[in-house]
């Protein structure tokens, strides 16, 4: 990354320049996730947990619980104009960890809970509970490597300038860029359904909708996730990433000056 300019980034400011990505956008997003959040833990506990062999459960409720709580309380907090006008770059780290929260970690828990459930589940021991839990985590590890790289590319490419015919086509330059890793994901989707076909007694189509539902919901999220750490880095690099204190995005053109006026000095 730190060969790339910050041109090279251009495109990117879109979703700040629209608002969709504003402070005041992700205060109210962060106050959506306080009930989300509290509603998924529910649901994972109330409904999946006592059903489930799946090793080590209260141990990772009880993480899940806290993580829950502690990122409750942020959202508290960082949905506060006070806070976020004065710390936009926690606020936008913050709203990427509670992303992942709601629409990542609990559909994944409610697979894996399911996929161990008792008198219909998978019939294994917890040696292959936890093998096929290994499976599904690094098959999303290896998407989130393989979309990275390949957005890497595209960045040094200068496919993200603004301007480019590349910025005209920006939906058809992002489902471009997922490419590589929707194809490993949907491999490793499609080995896990064999698997689940295999070695389970679901007599319910639903459960197995719903398995497959949150594996995949963990695939997407892995998708997603180098975009956002990308903007979450030009936040911390580049200060026409960012919002001023009235809540009004810096401007590209004042850093392109100020570093100029530093060259000729």
């Amino acid at each position: 990354m730190g060969r790339l300019r910050e041109e090279d980034f251009a495109v990117l400011r879109g979703p700040l320049e629209s608002g969709r990505q504003s402070p005041g956008s992700l205060g109210f997003a962060l106050i959506l996730g306080i009930f989300i959040q509290a509603l998924m833990f529910a649901l994972l506990y109330f409904m999946v947990k006592d059903v489930t062999t799946f090793p080590n459960k209260e141990e990772i409720m009880n993480f899940y619980f806290w993580l829950t709580a502690v990122l409750i309380g942020l959202c508290v907090l960082y949905s506060l104009p006070y806070v976020y006008n004065r710390s936009g770059r926690i606020q936008y780290l913050i709203s990427i960890i509670v992303t992942q929260n709601m629409s990542s970690i609990p559909f994944l828990l409610v697979s894996l809970f399911l996929i161990g459930m008792e008198n219909g589940g998978i019939n294994t021991n917890k040696d292959s509970l936890l093998q096929i839990t290994y499976i599904i985590l690094a098959i999303g590890i290896l998407i989130f490597i393989v979309t990275f790289i390949r957005f890497y590319i595209l960045l040094k490419k200068g496919h993200y300038r603004k301007g480019s015919k590349k910025d005209e086509q920006r939906s058809k330059l992002e489902s471009m860029s997922f490419l590589p890793g929707a194809i490993v994901g949907g491999i490793g989707l499609v080995f896990v359904i064999q698997y689940i076909s295999k070695n389970s007694n679901y007599d319910d189509s639903n459960t197995i909708a719903i398995i497959i539902g949150g594996i995949l919901a963990f695939f997407v999220m892995m998708f997603i996730l180098p975009e956002q750490l990308v903007i979450l880095y030009c936040k911390y690099k580049y200060k026409s990433f960012n919002f001023n204190e009235r809540g009004y995005l810096y401007s590209s053109e004042d850093q392109k000056v100020k570093r100029k006026r530093g060259i000729e000095a």
